[in-house]
Protein backbone atom coordinates (compact mmCIF):
# COMPACT_ATOMS: atom_id res chain seq x y z
CA UNK A 1 0.00 0.00 0.00
CA UNK A 2 1.60 3.69 -0.98
CA UNK A 3 2.76 5.21 1.83
CA UNK A 4 1.65 8.97 2.29
CA UNK A 5 3.68 11.93 3.95
CA UNK A 6 1.23 14.79 5.53
CA UNK A 7 3.84 17.48 6.54
CA UNK A 8 2.33 20.13 9.13
CA UNK A 9 3.64 22.56 10.93
CA UNK A 10 2.67 21.38 13.80
CA UNK A 11 2.78 24.35 16.68
CA UNK A 12 1.36 26.85 15.09
CA UNK A 13 -1.85 24.77 14.57
CA UNK A 14 -1.79 23.60 11.04
CA UNK A 15 -3.75 20.75 10.98
CA UNK A 16 -6.56 18.91 8.13
CA UNK A 17 -9.99 18.68 7.11
CA UNK A 18 -12.23 15.84 7.43
CA UNK A 19 -12.34 15.50 3.45
CA UNK A 20 -8.38 15.10 3.31
CA UNK A 21 -8.78 12.34 6.05
CA UNK A 22 -11.28 10.67 4.23
CA UNK A 23 -9.51 10.77 0.72
CA UNK A 24 -6.65 9.29 2.34
CA UNK A 25 -8.49 6.23 4.19
CA UNK A 26 -7.01 3.39 1.80
CA UNK A 27 -3.84 4.91 2.34
CA UNK A 28 -0.83 3.99 4.82
CA UNK A 29 0.19 7.88 6.38
CA UNK A 30 2.64 9.14 8.61
CA UNK A 31 2.44 12.80 9.81
CA UNK A 32 4.81 14.81 10.02
CA UNK A 33 4.69 17.37 12.67
CA UNK A 34 7.49 19.90 12.25
CA UNK A 35 8.60 23.23 13.20
CA UNK A 36 11.01 25.10 11.61
CA UNK A 37 13.76 26.98 14.22
CA UNK A 38 15.97 30.00 13.63
CA UNK A 39 19.57 29.77 12.62
CA UNK A 40 20.81 30.36 16.43
CA UNK A 41 18.29 27.86 18.23
CA UNK A 42 19.64 23.99 18.66
CA UNK A 43 16.47 21.36 18.07
CA UNK A 44 17.47 20.05 21.41
CA UNK A 45 16.46 23.06 23.43
CA UNK A 46 13.55 23.26 21.41
CA UNK A 47 12.61 19.59 21.73
CA UNK A 48 12.46 20.12 25.67
CA UNK A 49 10.44 23.60 25.18
CA UNK A 50 7.68 22.17 23.02
CA UNK A 51 8.04 18.02 22.66
CA UNK A 52 5.45 17.43 24.99
CA UNK A 53 2.48 19.62 23.47
CA UNK A 54 3.23 18.62 19.66
CA UNK A 55 3.44 15.18 20.36
CA UNK A 56 -0.11 15.32 22.10
CA UNK A 57 -0.97 17.01 19.01
CA UNK A 58 0.55 14.52 16.82
CA UNK A 59 -1.08 11.55 18.57
CA UNK A 60 -4.38 12.62 17.93
CA UNK A 61 -3.82 13.57 13.87
CA UNK A 62 -2.37 10.19 13.80
CA UNK A 63 -5.39 8.78 15.38
CA UNK A 64 -7.50 10.30 12.88
CA UNK A 65 -5.74 8.87 10.22
CA UNK A 66 -6.32 5.60 11.86
CA UNK A 67 -3.16 4.89 13.78
CA UNK A 68 -5.46 2.52 16.12
CA UNK A 69 -5.41 0.37 12.75
CA UNK A 70 -2.01 0.40 12.21
CA UNK A 71 -2.05 2.35 8.86
CA UNK A 72 -0.81 6.00 10.64
CA UNK A 73 1.90 7.31 12.62
CA UNK A 74 3.93 10.14 13.08
CA UNK A 75 7.25 11.99 13.10
CA UNK A 76 8.25 14.91 15.04
CA UNK A 77 11.30 17.02 13.94
CA UNK A 78 12.42 21.10 14.77
CA UNK A 79 14.19 21.72 12.18
CA UNK A 80 16.47 24.56 10.50
CA UNK A 81 15.38 23.29 6.96
CA UNK A 82 11.73 22.70 6.27
CA UNK A 83 12.37 21.40 2.75
CA UNK A 84 15.20 19.02 3.77
CA UNK A 85 13.46 17.81 5.94
CA UNK A 86 10.34 16.50 4.18
CA UNK A 87 12.71 14.65 1.96
CA UNK A 88 14.87 12.90 4.29
CA UNK A 89 11.50 11.92 6.08
CA UNK A 90 10.38 10.90 2.88
CA UNK A 91 13.38 8.79 1.98
CA UNK A 92 13.46 6.94 5.65
CA UNK A 93 9.41 6.26 5.83
CA UNK A 94 9.13 4.85 2.14
CA UNK A 95 6.28 7.75 1.07
CA UNK A 96 5.80 7.60 -2.46
CA UNK A 97 3.48 10.86 -2.16
CA UNK A 98 3.18 13.81 0.03
CA UNK A 99 0.21 15.90 0.58
CA UNK A 100 0.05 19.77 1.26
CA UNK A 101 -3.36 19.98 3.10
CA UNK A 102 -6.16 22.54 2.13
CA UNK A 103 -9.54 23.28 3.37
CA UNK A 104 -12.42 21.02 1.67
CA UNK A 105 -15.31 18.78 2.53
CA UNK A 106 -16.08 15.55 0.90
CA UNK A 107 -13.79 14.96 -2.23
CA UNK A 108 -16.13 14.65 -5.04
CA UNK A 109 -13.94 15.36 -7.94
CA UNK A 110 -10.05 15.32 -8.58
CA UNK A 111 -8.11 17.16 -10.48
CA UNK A 112 -5.23 15.10 -11.71
CA UNK A 113 -2.40 17.04 -13.48
CA UNK A 114 0.11 14.96 -16.24
CA UNK A 115 1.91 18.14 -17.48
CA UNK A 116 5.21 18.63 -17.95
CA UNK A 117 8.50 15.46 -16.45
CA UNK A 118 6.52 13.79 -14.63
CA UNK A 119 6.22 10.14 -14.36
CA UNK A 120 2.78 9.51 -15.59
CA UNK A 121 2.07 6.16 -15.18
CA UNK A 122 2.94 5.90 -11.62
CA UNK A 123 0.78 8.96 -11.10
CA UNK A 124 -2.07 7.60 -12.63
CA UNK A 125 -1.26 3.83 -10.89
CA UNK A 126 -1.50 6.20 -7.18
CA UNK A 127 -5.44 7.61 -8.45
CA UNK A 128 -6.25 4.40 -9.16
CA UNK A 129 -5.53 2.60 -5.99
CA UNK A 130 -6.42 6.10 -4.18
CA UNK A 131 -9.87 6.25 -5.49
CA UNK A 132 -10.49 2.46 -5.40
CA UNK A 133 -14.57 1.94 -5.63
CA UNK A 134 -15.12 5.22 -4.30
CA UNK A 135 -17.07 7.49 -6.40
CA UNK A 136 -14.77 9.93 -7.06
CA UNK A 137 -14.85 11.63 -10.53
CA UNK A 138 -11.05 12.51 -12.29
CA UNK A 139 -10.44 14.70 -14.54
CA UNK A 140 -6.99 14.89 -15.76
CA UNK A 141 -5.69 17.56 -16.87
CA UNK A 142 -2.35 18.32 -19.56
CA UNK A 143 -1.29 21.87 -21.01
CA UNK A 144 1.19 21.19 -23.80
CA UNK A 145 2.25 22.45 -27.12
CA UNK A 146 2.13 19.34 -28.70
CA UNK A 147 -1.71 19.14 -29.23
CA UNK A 148 -2.05 15.31 -31.03
CA UNK A 149 0.56 13.84 -28.52
CA UNK A 150 -1.12 15.47 -25.64
CA UNK A 151 -4.57 14.08 -26.82
CA UNK A 152 -3.25 10.64 -26.96
CA UNK A 153 -0.98 10.89 -23.75
CA UNK A 154 -5.17 12.27 -22.09
CA UNK A 155 -6.88 9.34 -24.06
CA UNK A 156 -4.20 6.70 -23.05
CA UNK A 157 -4.13 7.52 -19.38
CA UNK A 158 -7.98 7.89 -19.11
CA UNK A 159 -8.19 4.01 -20.73
CA UNK A 160 -6.64 2.55 -17.47
CA UNK A 161 -8.47 4.67 -15.08
CA UNK A 162 -11.79 3.88 -17.15
CA UNK A 163 -10.93 0.04 -17.01
CA UNK A 164 -11.06 0.55 -13.38
CA UNK A 165 -14.63 1.46 -12.97
CA UNK A 166 -13.66 5.22 -12.82
CA UNK A 167 -15.70 8.16 -14.31
CA UNK A 168 -12.84 10.09 -16.08
CA UNK A 169 -12.78 13.26 -18.49
CA UNK A 170 -10.26 15.10 -19.68
CA UNK A 171 -8.73 18.46 -20.08
CA UNK A 172 -6.15 20.20 -23.00
CA UNK A 173 -4.88 23.36 -22.62
CA UNK A 174 -2.45 23.90 -25.78
CA UNK A 175 -0.62 27.44 -25.42
CA UNK A 176 -1.64 28.28 -22.18
CA UNK A 177 0.84 29.25 -19.41
CA UNK A 178 0.71 25.41 -17.87
CA UNK A 179 0.69 26.58 -14.28
CA UNK A 180 -1.92 29.64 -14.80
CA UNK A 181 -4.20 26.86 -16.88
CA UNK A 182 -3.67 24.17 -14.04
CA UNK A 183 -4.73 26.67 -11.40
CA UNK A 184 -7.79 27.65 -12.70
CA UNK A 185 -8.73 23.87 -13.83
CA UNK A 186 -8.41 23.09 -9.94
CA UNK A 187 -11.09 25.89 -9.15
CA UNK A 188 -14.08 23.09 -10.07
CA UNK A 189 -12.46 20.28 -8.01
CA UNK A 190 -11.84 19.24 -4.49
CA UNK A 191 -8.03 18.21 -4.78
CA UNK A 192 -5.53 17.98 -7.12
CA UNK A 193 -2.94 15.42 -7.88
CA UNK A 194 -0.11 16.17 -9.81
CA UNK A 195 3.82 15.29 -10.19
CA UNK A 196 7.16 16.49 -8.38
CA UNK A 197 9.42 17.75 -10.97
CA UNK A 198 13.09 18.32 -11.08
CA UNK A 199 14.24 21.56 -9.25
CA UNK A 200 14.25 24.52 -12.17
CA UNK A 201 15.32 28.15 -12.23
CA UNK A 202 11.26 28.63 -12.43
CA UNK A 203 10.39 26.48 -9.30
CA UNK A 204 13.60 28.67 -7.51
CA UNK A 205 12.53 31.77 -8.31
CA UNK A 206 8.53 31.69 -7.71
CA UNK A 207 8.66 28.79 -4.77
CA UNK A 208 7.60 25.29 -5.23
CA UNK A 209 4.93 24.77 -7.66
CA UNK A 210 3.03 22.22 -5.78
CA UNK A 211 2.77 24.99 -3.23
CA UNK A 212 1.72 27.48 -5.69
CA UNK A 213 -1.08 25.07 -6.29
CA UNK A 214 -2.43 24.60 -2.93
CA UNK A 215 -2.42 28.11 -1.93
CA UNK A 216 -4.33 29.57 -5.22
CA UNK A 217 -6.35 26.45 -5.13
CA UNK A 218 -7.36 26.26 -1.46
CA UNK A 219 -7.55 22.34 -1.64
CA UNK A 220 -5.28 19.56 -0.48
CA UNK A 221 -2.66 18.90 -3.16
CA UNK A 222 -0.86 15.12 -3.37
CA UNK A 223 2.42 15.01 -4.95
CA UNK A 224 3.47 11.99 -6.44
CA UNK A 225 7.27 12.17 -5.28
CA UNK A 226 9.96 12.29 -8.15
CA UNK A 227 12.28 8.66 -8.12
CA UNK A 228 15.93 8.87 -9.15
CA UNK A 229 15.26 6.58 -11.88
CA UNK A 230 12.35 9.18 -13.19
CA UNK A 231 15.65 12.06 -14.26
CA UNK A 232 16.27 9.53 -17.78
CA UNK A 233 12.42 9.48 -18.60
CA UNK A 234 11.81 10.88 -21.73
CA UNK A 235 9.26 13.91 -21.16
CA UNK A 236 6.10 12.49 -22.94
CA UNK A 237 5.18 16.19 -23.90
CA UNK A 238 6.74 19.19 -24.29
CA UNK A 239 5.65 21.60 -21.75
CA UNK A 240 5.92 25.91 -22.15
Amino acid sequence: MTRILVPLAILEGESVSAGLTELLAPMDVTVLGYHVLPEQTPPDQARLQYEDRATDALEDLATEFGAEDGTADYRLVFTHDRKQTFDRVAETTDSAVYAIPGATGPIERLLVALTGDVAVERIVSFVAELIGDREIGVTLFLATDEETAGRELLETSARVLSGDGIAVRTELAIDEPPLEALVAAAVDHDAVVMGERAPSLRTLVFGEEAERVAAESVGPVLVVRRRDEDADRPSSTEER
